[in-house]
Protein backbone atom coordinates (compact mmCIF):
# COMPACT_ATOMS: atom_id res chain seq x y z
CA UNK A 1 0.00 0.00 0.00
CA UNK A 2 2.85 2.60 1.03
CA UNK A 3 4.39 1.66 -2.44
CA UNK A 4 1.06 2.38 -4.25
CA UNK A 5 0.85 5.72 -2.34
CA UNK A 6 4.34 6.57 -3.34
CA UNK A 7 3.50 6.31 -6.77
CA UNK A 8 0.10 8.28 -6.29
CA UNK A 9 2.19 11.11 -4.57
CA UNK A 10 5.23 10.92 -7.64
CA UNK A 11 2.33 11.17 -10.20
CA UNK A 12 0.21 13.68 -8.30
CA UNK A 13 -3.22 11.82 -9.25
CA UNK A 14 -5.43 14.47 -8.21
CA UNK A 15 -4.30 16.90 -10.68
CA UNK A 16 -4.82 14.17 -13.21
CA UNK A 17 -8.60 15.37 -12.96
CA UNK A 18 -7.73 18.45 -14.72
CA UNK A 19 -6.58 16.84 -18.04
CA UNK A 20 -9.83 15.09 -19.57
CA UNK A 21 -11.49 18.66 -19.80
CA UNK A 22 -8.93 19.43 -21.95
CA UNK A 23 -9.96 17.14 -24.90
CA UNK A 24 -13.70 17.72 -23.81
CA UNK A 25 -13.50 21.43 -24.20
CA UNK A 26 -11.38 21.45 -27.46
CA UNK A 27 -14.13 19.42 -29.19
CA UNK A 28 -17.09 21.36 -27.72
CA UNK A 29 -15.08 24.12 -29.38
CA UNK A 30 -15.73 22.67 -33.34
CA UNK A 31 -19.15 21.67 -32.37
CA UNK A 32 -18.45 18.28 -32.46
CA UNK A 33 -19.63 16.05 -30.04
CA UNK A 34 -17.27 13.42 -28.26
CA UNK A 35 -16.19 10.01 -29.93
CA UNK A 36 -14.12 7.44 -29.91
CA UNK A 37 -11.08 9.54 -31.56
CA UNK A 38 -11.99 12.20 -28.42
CA UNK A 39 -11.40 9.34 -25.86
CA UNK A 40 -8.25 8.50 -27.46
CA UNK A 41 -6.76 12.25 -27.38
CA UNK A 42 -8.20 12.10 -23.82
CA UNK A 43 -6.15 8.84 -22.90
CA UNK A 44 -3.21 10.64 -24.55
CA UNK A 45 -3.06 13.33 -22.76
CA UNK A 46 -3.27 11.66 -19.40
CA UNK A 47 -0.54 9.74 -20.47
CA UNK A 48 1.73 12.42 -21.48
CA UNK A 49 0.48 14.57 -18.18
CA UNK A 50 1.79 11.81 -16.10
CA UNK A 51 4.79 10.95 -18.15
CA UNK A 52 5.54 14.97 -16.98
CA UNK A 53 4.60 14.39 -13.56
CA UNK A 54 7.11 11.46 -13.46
CA UNK A 55 9.94 13.60 -15.53
CA UNK A 56 9.66 16.44 -13.60
CA UNK A 57 10.26 14.66 -9.77
CA UNK A 58 13.12 13.10 -11.68
CA UNK A 59 14.58 16.56 -13.10
CA UNK A 60 14.42 17.93 -9.63
CA UNK A 61 15.72 15.19 -7.68
CA UNK A 62 18.59 16.79 -6.09
CA UNK A 63 16.65 20.15 -5.87
CA UNK A 64 14.13 18.32 -3.92
CA UNK A 65 16.32 16.37 -1.71
CA UNK A 66 17.03 20.01 -0.09
CA UNK A 67 13.61 21.55 -0.61
CA UNK A 68 11.32 18.32 -0.58
CA UNK A 69 12.61 15.60 0.83
CA UNK A 70 9.69 14.26 1.82
CA UNK A 71 8.84 13.37 -2.12
CA UNK A 72 8.70 10.09 -3.64
CA UNK A 73 12.14 10.01 -4.52
CA UNK A 74 14.48 12.06 -2.75
CA UNK A 75 13.05 9.21 0.53
CA UNK A 76 13.90 6.41 -1.53
CA UNK A 77 10.27 4.97 -1.67
CA UNK A 78 10.66 5.03 -5.72
CA UNK A 79 14.17 4.68 -7.34
CA UNK A 80 14.93 7.66 -10.36
CA UNK A 81 15.33 5.03 -12.53
CA UNK A 82 12.10 3.95 -12.16
CA UNK A 83 10.59 7.10 -12.31
CA UNK A 84 12.17 8.26 -15.75
CA UNK A 85 11.35 4.59 -17.06
CA UNK A 86 7.60 5.66 -16.19
CA UNK A 87 8.29 8.83 -18.05
CA UNK A 88 9.31 7.44 -21.20
CA UNK A 89 6.84 4.41 -20.99
CA UNK A 90 3.98 6.98 -20.39
CA UNK A 91 4.99 9.61 -23.59
CA UNK A 92 5.17 6.08 -25.55
CA UNK A 93 2.14 4.75 -25.05
CA UNK A 94 0.47 8.70 -25.32
CA UNK A 95 1.74 8.94 -28.43
CA UNK A 96 0.24 5.85 -30.15
CA UNK A 97 -3.18 6.53 -28.46
CA UNK A 98 -2.81 9.74 -30.52
CA UNK A 99 -2.09 7.95 -34.03
CA UNK A 100 -5.05 5.43 -33.01
CA UNK A 101 -6.99 8.86 -33.03
CA UNK A 102 -5.36 9.95 -36.59
CA UNK A 103 -2.80 11.92 -38.11
CA UNK A 104 -4.52 15.38 -36.67
CA UNK A 105 -4.00 14.48 -33.06
CA UNK A 106 -0.71 12.97 -33.81
CA UNK A 107 0.43 16.08 -35.44
CA UNK A 108 -0.49 18.11 -32.42
CA UNK A 109 0.58 15.34 -29.80
CA UNK A 110 4.03 15.52 -30.99
CA UNK A 111 4.44 19.07 -30.43
CA UNK A 112 2.66 18.37 -26.43
CA UNK A 113 5.23 15.49 -25.66
CA UNK A 114 8.30 17.89 -26.97
CA UNK A 115 6.81 20.81 -25.01
CA UNK A 116 6.68 18.83 -21.68
CA UNK A 117 9.91 16.82 -22.35
CA UNK A 118 11.90 20.62 -22.96
CA UNK A 119 9.51 21.80 -19.85
CA UNK A 120 10.76 19.61 -17.50
CA UNK A 121 14.35 18.84 -18.57
CA UNK A 122 15.57 22.50 -19.81
CA UNK A 123 12.81 25.39 -19.35
CA UNK A 124 11.38 25.48 -15.99
CA UNK A 125 13.92 27.34 -14.05
CA UNK A 126 14.44 29.92 -17.40
CA UNK A 127 12.30 32.94 -18.37
CA UNK A 128 10.73 30.96 -21.13
CA UNK A 129 8.93 28.42 -18.09
CA UNK A 130 5.90 29.86 -17.67
CA UNK A 131 5.40 29.97 -21.40
CA UNK A 132 6.11 26.66 -22.21
CA UNK A 133 3.90 25.33 -19.31
CA UNK A 134 0.71 27.25 -20.48
CA UNK A 135 1.75 26.01 -24.28
CA UNK A 136 1.75 22.77 -23.37
CA UNK A 137 -2.63 23.11 -22.22
CA UNK A 138 -2.86 24.66 -25.21
CA UNK A 139 -1.80 22.18 -27.01
CA UNK A 140 -3.88 19.98 -25.08
CA UNK A 141 -7.03 21.26 -25.63
CA UNK A 142 -6.00 21.91 -29.42
CA UNK A 143 -5.32 18.19 -29.22
CA UNK A 144 -9.19 16.83 -27.97
CA UNK A 145 -10.18 19.33 -31.20
CA UNK A 146 -7.77 17.88 -33.86
CA UNK A 147 -8.82 14.10 -32.71
CA UNK A 148 -12.72 14.83 -32.75
CA UNK A 149 -12.88 17.26 -35.87
CA UNK A 150 -9.62 17.13 -37.87
CA UNK A 151 -9.38 20.95 -37.06
CA UNK A 152 -8.29 23.15 -34.30
CA UNK A 153 -8.33 26.84 -35.72
CA UNK A 154 -11.97 26.86 -33.88
CA UNK A 155 -10.62 26.17 -30.62
CA UNK A 156 -7.52 28.65 -30.73
CA UNK A 157 -9.80 31.19 -28.85
CA UNK A 158 -10.33 28.37 -25.77
CA UNK A 159 -6.62 27.14 -26.13
CA UNK A 160 -5.78 30.86 -25.69
CA UNK A 161 -7.76 31.68 -22.39
CA UNK A 162 -6.68 28.02 -21.47
CA UNK A 163 -3.14 28.96 -21.55
CA UNK A 164 -3.32 32.28 -19.79
CA UNK A 165 -4.56 30.61 -16.99
CA UNK A 166 -2.11 28.31 -16.60
CA UNK A 167 0.49 31.05 -17.27
CA UNK A 168 -0.50 32.89 -14.33
CA UNK A 169 -0.77 29.59 -11.90
CA UNK A 170 2.90 28.37 -13.06
CA UNK A 171 3.73 31.51 -12.70
CA UNK A 172 3.15 31.39 -8.86
CA UNK A 173 4.32 28.01 -8.50
CA UNK A 174 7.82 28.97 -9.06
CA UNK A 175 8.42 30.61 -5.42
CA UNK A 176 5.94 27.68 -3.84
CA UNK A 177 9.41 26.38 -2.34
CA UNK A 178 10.78 29.86 -0.89
CA UNK A 179 9.59 33.22 0.71
CA UNK A 180 8.50 35.16 -2.94
CA UNK A 181 6.92 38.50 -3.53
CA UNK A 182 3.34 39.48 -4.16
CA UNK A 183 3.51 40.15 -7.55
CA UNK A 184 2.57 36.54 -9.29
CA UNK A 185 -0.13 36.09 -7.09
CA UNK A 186 -1.92 39.42 -7.86
CA UNK A 187 -1.09 39.13 -11.69
CA UNK A 188 -2.43 35.64 -11.15
CA UNK A 189 -5.92 37.34 -9.75
CA UNK A 190 -6.10 39.85 -11.95
CA UNK A 191 -5.64 37.03 -15.04
CA UNK A 192 -8.77 35.35 -13.13
CA UNK A 193 -10.71 38.51 -13.06
CA UNK A 194 -10.10 39.01 -17.04
CA UNK A 195 -10.72 35.48 -17.65
CA UNK A 196 -14.16 35.36 -15.94
CA UNK A 197 -15.09 38.61 -17.71
CA UNK A 198 -14.09 36.96 -21.08
CA UNK A 199 -15.46 33.94 -20.50
CA UNK A 200 -19.09 34.81 -21.27
CA UNK A 201 -17.96 37.10 -24.65
CA UNK A 202 -19.47 35.75 -28.01
CA UNK A 203 -21.72 33.22 -26.76
CA UNK A 204 -21.45 29.92 -29.43
CA UNK A 205 -18.94 31.82 -31.37
CA UNK A 206 -16.83 29.26 -31.95
CA UNK A 207 -19.43 26.22 -32.11
CA UNK A 208 -20.61 28.85 -35.25
CA UNK A 209 -17.74 28.73 -37.03
CA UNK A 210 -16.92 24.79 -35.87
CA UNK A 211 -20.34 24.20 -37.21
CA UNK A 212 -18.93 24.46 -40.55
CA UNK A 213 -15.01 23.85 -40.44
CA UNK A 214 -15.73 20.12 -38.56
CA UNK A 215 -18.78 19.67 -40.66
CA UNK A 216 -18.22 16.45 -42.15
CA UNK A 217 -20.21 17.31 -45.23
CA UNK A 218 -18.11 20.12 -46.01
CA UNK A 219 -14.76 17.82 -45.30
CA UNK A 220 -16.40 15.79 -48.33
CA UNK A 221 -17.54 18.40 -50.69
CA UNK A 222 -13.73 19.83 -50.16
CA UNK A 223 -12.05 16.49 -50.70
CA UNK A 224 -14.19 15.70 -54.12
CA UNK A 225 -14.17 18.67 -55.86
CA UNK A 226 -17.26 20.61 -54.41
CA UNK A 227 -16.84 24.60 -54.48
CA UNK A 228 -15.68 26.17 -51.13
CA UNK A 229 -15.67 29.87 -50.25
CA UNK A 230 -12.34 31.88 -50.53
CA UNK A 231 -11.03 34.44 -48.72
CA UNK A 232 -12.53 36.83 -50.99
CA UNK A 233 -15.97 35.60 -50.38
CA UNK A 234 -16.68 33.84 -53.64
CA UNK A 235 -16.64 30.16 -53.88
CA UNK A 236 -14.34 28.80 -55.94
CA UNK A 237 -13.40 25.07 -57.11
CA UNK A 238 -11.54 22.81 -54.68
CA UNK A 239 -10.58 20.38 -58.29
CA UNK A 240 -9.38 21.66 -61.67
CA UNK A 241 -12.20 19.37 -63.54
CA UNK A 242 -14.35 22.36 -61.67
CA UNK A 243 -14.25 25.51 -63.13
CA UNK A 244 -17.25 27.40 -62.89
CA UNK A 245 -17.36 30.40 -59.49
CA UNK A 246 -20.86 31.87 -58.15
CA UNK A 247 -21.21 35.13 -57.96
CA UNK A 248 -19.71 37.06 -54.39
CA UNK A 249 -22.95 37.53 -53.68
CA UNK A 250 -24.47 34.22 -53.87
CA UNK A 251 -25.33 31.96 -50.37
CA UNK A 252 -23.14 30.19 -48.78
CA UNK A 253 -23.12 26.25 -49.13
CA UNK A 254 -24.51 24.83 -47.10
CA UNK A 255 -26.27 27.64 -45.64
CA UNK A 256 -27.27 27.28 -41.80
CA UNK A 257 -30.90 27.18 -41.37
CA UNK A 258 -30.06 29.61 -38.18
CA UNK A 259 -27.76 30.39 -35.71
CA UNK A 260 -27.24 28.85 -32.55
CA UNK A 261 -26.38 30.78 -29.39
CA UNK A 262 -27.93 33.39 -30.26
CA UNK A 263 -31.82 33.97 -29.55
CA UNK A 264 -34.67 31.91 -27.56
CA UNK A 265 -34.28 30.06 -24.23
CA UNK A 266 -31.69 27.75 -25.22
CA UNK A 267 -29.36 30.91 -25.59
CA UNK A 268 -30.45 32.23 -22.07
CA UNK A 269 -29.79 28.68 -20.16
CA UNK A 270 -26.19 28.81 -22.25
CA UNK A 271 -25.78 32.00 -21.17
CA UNK A 272 -26.43 31.55 -17.06
CA UNK A 273 -24.12 27.97 -17.11
CA UNK A 274 -21.43 29.65 -18.66
CA UNK A 275 -21.66 32.87 -16.49
CA UNK A 276 -22.24 30.61 -13.01
CA UNK A 277 -19.16 28.54 -14.47
CA UNK A 278 -17.19 31.57 -14.64
CA UNK A 279 -17.98 32.70 -11.18
CA UNK A 280 -17.35 29.46 -10.18
CA UNK A 281 -13.61 29.44 -11.26
CA UNK A 282 -12.82 32.59 -9.89
CA UNK A 283 -14.27 31.35 -6.38
CA UNK A 284 -11.80 28.77 -6.68
CA UNK A 285 -8.88 30.80 -7.12
CA UNK A 286 -9.68 34.47 -5.57
CA UNK A 287 -9.39 34.12 -2.44
CA UNK A 288 -5.83 31.71 -2.37
CA UNK A 289 -4.49 34.14 -4.84
CA UNK A 290 -5.11 37.29 -2.48
CA UNK A 291 -3.89 35.08 0.58
CA UNK A 292 -0.22 34.55 -1.53
CA UNK A 293 -0.33 38.13 -2.30
CA UNK A 294 -0.52 39.28 1.88
CA UNK A 295 1.62 36.62 2.58
CA UNK A 296 3.93 34.75 0.13
CA UNK A 297 4.99 32.26 2.14
CA UNK A 298 5.58 28.30 0.68
CA UNK A 299 2.65 27.15 2.78
CA UNK A 300 0.16 29.98 1.33
CA UNK A 301 1.77 29.57 -1.86
CA UNK A 302 1.53 26.01 -2.29
CA UNK A 303 -1.94 26.46 -1.61
CA UNK A 304 -2.50 29.23 -4.04
CA UNK A 305 -1.12 26.88 -6.72
CA UNK A 306 -3.15 23.96 -5.30
CA UNK A 307 -6.03 25.64 -6.05
CA UNK A 308 -5.05 27.18 -9.27
CA UNK A 309 -4.37 23.41 -10.40
CA UNK A 310 -7.87 22.31 -9.65
CA UNK A 311 -9.67 25.70 -10.74
CA UNK A 312 -8.61 24.39 -14.29
CA UNK A 313 -11.64 22.00 -14.34
CA UNK A 314 -14.38 24.87 -13.70
CA UNK A 315 -12.75 27.00 -16.52
CA UNK A 316 -13.07 23.97 -18.94
CA UNK A 317 -16.45 23.58 -17.93
CA UNK A 318 -17.65 27.44 -18.92
CA UNK A 319 -15.37 26.87 -21.71
CA UNK A 320 -17.42 24.25 -23.13
CA UNK A 321 -20.47 25.58 -21.94
CA UNK A 322 -19.46 29.11 -23.85
CA UNK A 323 -19.12 26.89 -26.79
CA UNK A 324 -22.97 25.63 -26.49
CA UNK A 325 -22.15 21.78 -25.04
CA UNK A 326 -23.65 22.00 -21.94
CA UNK A 327 -23.78 18.36 -21.07
CA UNK A 328 -20.10 18.42 -21.55
CA UNK A 329 -19.24 21.56 -19.49
CA UNK A 330 -21.95 19.56 -16.41
CA UNK A 331 -20.01 16.59 -17.07
CA UNK A 332 -16.81 18.27 -16.92
CA UNK A 333 -17.78 20.13 -13.79
CA UNK A 334 -18.55 17.09 -12.08
CA UNK A 335 -14.71 16.09 -12.14
CA UNK A 336 -14.31 19.00 -9.33
CA UNK A 337 -15.72 17.55 -6.65
CA UNK A 338 -13.43 14.17 -7.21
CA UNK A 339 -10.28 16.49 -7.43
CA UNK A 340 -11.05 18.13 -4.16
CA UNK A 341 -11.72 14.54 -2.59
CA UNK A 342 -8.67 13.14 -3.28
CA UNK A 343 -6.47 16.20 -2.94
CA UNK A 344 -7.13 15.63 0.98
CA UNK A 345 -4.90 12.41 0.43
CA UNK A 346 -2.40 13.35 -1.65
CA UNK A 347 -1.18 16.64 -2.60
CA UNK A 348 -1.36 17.97 -6.36
CA UNK A 349 1.80 20.21 -6.01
Amino acid sequence: MSRLHAWAELLRLPALFTVPGDGLAGAAAVAARPDRRTALAVGCSLCLYEAGMALNDWADRAEDAVERPHRPLPSGRIRPAAALAAACALTAAGLALAARAGRPALAVAVPLAATVWSYDLVLKRTPAGPGAMAAARGLDLLLGAAATAGTVRPALPSAALLSTHTLAVTAVSRQETRDGTPLAPLAALAATATLTRLLPGDLGRERRVGLVAASPSSRLRSSRGYPTRGPSGAVRATSRSYRREVPPDAAPWPAPSRTPGHNGPAASLQHFLTAALALSYAAATARPYLNAALNPSPPLTQRAVGAGIRATIPLQAALAARAGAGATALGTAALTALARRFSRRVSVT
